[in-house]
């Protein structure tokens, strides 16, 4: 419900705080004492479209919001929950807006900064406006829909519908993505053949370009090498020269020895260590050669090795690059390669399987949505005579009202278009609500609907519903009608009347009196809630006009006896 409208410097209010009850509640007063402002105010902070002729003259800017509460499962918390807004499921609903002299606006949700966008979304989970001047409620065909769906209860069925049409897109979209790979499968049948024959080619195998690599260096410095190693082999000599002044020196030791005697003293020892010396010498001289030989024929490759060797690396690189992989990454592109041609050999087989799967969940979809559909047309059928029920005691018998449906492109919601159709007399087109009815016509007929659907919106989809003008050309017994419905209707949920008339103020829960003054060169607005015994001297002024009669309390008694 809404609990609270505060509103500063709005045209001729300069400032309001007012607390609304449960179930209806009148507003009245005279023509042109405020009560459209204060619908203009509540519709700016809900999000209605608003201008800066809204802001009081001499004001910076205007100002109104609007504090609701509702239940814990009304659908308006999971939509704050999707825009990131705080909430409290304890605490009001605070929608803001100010509106500046220049025009310019800001918009809040519980103190968070919001777009008008967002504040007009969630102001519409909140409050519906029936009249004339106001696009939202029944004169937005957008909530037909939703309104027919509460009256038929197809919750259920709009949900089963939302999860096959899910699955029929799913499966429409596989089956699309794959008939656009499929139709540039042929050109990439040829790239991928290509490819793997040419990596079937190169055969790389793991860590080969690092290998390759240092091989190509030894070769590339293998000539140099070879000259050093000749060159040590030179120095060893090869004449036996080395061998034959060892030769000597042995022989020139042997001779000292003879001559000593040999023996265990320190010459003959030293002598024997020199002659060891000697023999080692000559049999390292030879090792020394044999493997600086070694090291040469190490340094010897086949002719051509080289450049051999370079054009495979090369080649091994110039792939690596072509495919934007390093060398060992070859090995794995080449398997991938091969995987991409044998899923683009098996998309005949994949495509039947897709087609298969879109036609039994459009087959789903189809017997979902046409379930849906029945029932709606079976809800319409029971909703039409329920309004056109209403229809007479509301001055409006010869009125005809008539929920259209008509087929639309497959969507989450069914395949159904509805709308809600009226013809004012007979012999007149049938035609859209918003563009067939006048306004006095038009309240009635929101009115008679609304009574039609009260209990569908209980709960996650209850709103607060304002009614303007709804009372406009009637009087007697239709303005009763019309108070003893609003009545009826607030039953279910909280209900606001802009009325003029004496019989609908009397069906009021409570009664807002809207009246003005003037002083200088100001004229400004003044609301107060009204207790019982001043309700009754409003109603017998709305019965008698200027000058209340003891005549007029009394018939004003009794209307508030009987409502």
């Amino acid at each position: 419900m809404l609990s609270e409208i505060s509103i500063r410097n709005v045209v001729l209010i300069e400032a309001l705080d007012l607390e609304l009850g449960a179930g209806l509640s009148a507003m009245t007063g005279e023509t042109g004492a405020g009560k459209s402002i204060i619908l203009d105010a509540l519709g700016m902070a809900t999000g209605a479209r608003s201008d800066k002729a809204l802001v009081r003259s001499g004001a910076s800017k205007a100002q109104c919001s609007a504090s609701f509460t509702f239940t814990s499962d009304h659908k308006v918390w999971a939509a704050l929950e999707a825009a990131d807004i705080d909430y409290d499921h304890n605490e009001d609903i605070v929608l803001r807006r100010t509106i500046t002299a220049e025009g310019r606006s800001k918009a809040y949700i519980n103190d968070a900064p919001v777009s008008v966008k967002l504040l007009s979304r969630i102001g519409n989970l909140l409050l519906e406006v029936h009249g004339q001047h106001d696009g939202r409620g029944l004169l937005d065909p957008g909530t037909h829909q939703g309104q027919l769906d509460g009256f038929g209860a197809h919750q259920d069925m709009l949900e089963l519908c939302a999860s096959a049409y899910d699955r029929l897109k799913t499966s429409a979209d596989a089956l699309e993505d794959l008939k656009t790979r499929q139709a540039k499968s042929e050109e990439d049948r040829a790239f991928f053949e290509h490819a793997i024959g040419e990596l079937d080619r190169l055969a790389p195998t793991p860590g080969e370009d690092v290998g390759l690599a240092d091989e190509r260096k030894l070769l590339q410095h293998a000539e140099g090498a070879l000259a050093e190693l000749h060159g040590a082999s030179e120095a060893l000599g090869n004449d036996g020269e080395h061998e034959s002044r060892i030769g000597q020196a042995l022989a020139g030791l042997e001779r000292v020895g003879s001559k000593i005697g040999g023996g265990d003293n320190a010459a003959g020892q030293a002598l024997s260590a020199a002659s060891s010396a000697l023999e080692k010498a000559l049999i390292e001289l030879e090792e020394a050669r044999s493997a600086v030989g070694d090291a040469a024929g190490a340094f010897t490759f086949e002719p051509g090795r080289l450049d051999a060797l370079e054009e495979r690396l090369f080649a091994l690189r110039a792939a690596a690059r072509k495919y934007n992989v390093d060398v060992d990454g070859l090995q794995d592109l080449r398997q991938s390669f091969g995987d991409e041609l044998l899923s683009i050999e098996g998309y005949a087989e994949n495509l039947a399987k897709a087609e298969a799967a879109v036609s039994q969940a459009q087959a789903d979809y189809d017997k979902t949505a046409n379930k849906l559909s029945a029932a709606r047309k079976s809800a319409a059928s029971k909703l039409d005579k329920k309004v056109v029920a209403e229809l007479p005691p509301l001055k409006m018998e010869r009125a005809q009202f008539i929920t259209d449906i008509s087929e639309v492109a497959d969507g989450r919601a069914g395949r159904d278009q509805i709308r809600f159709l009226v013809s004012t007399n007979p012999g007149t087109a049938i035609g859209p609500l918003e563009k067939i009815a006048s306004g006095g016509e038009l309240a009635r007929f929101a009115l008679a609907i609304k009574v039609a659907l009260a209990g569908a919106e209980v709960g996650s989809g209850q709103k607060v519903m304002i009614f303007d003008e709804v009372d406009q050309g009637v009087g007697g017994a239709v303005a009763d009608a019309v108070g003893r419905r609003l009545s009826r209707l607030s039953q279910t949920g909280q209900v606001l009347v802009v009325t003029h008339s004496p019989q609908v103020a009397a069906s009021a829960d409570h009664q807002i009196l809207i009246s003005k003054s003037s002083k200088a060169s100001s004229t400004l607005t003044h609301v107060v809630t009204l207790a019982a015994n001043d309700r009754e001297e409003e109603i017998a002024r709305m019965l008698a006009g200027e000058h209340v009669t003891d005549e007029a309390r009394a018939a004003a008694r009794k209307l508030m006896q009987a409502s």
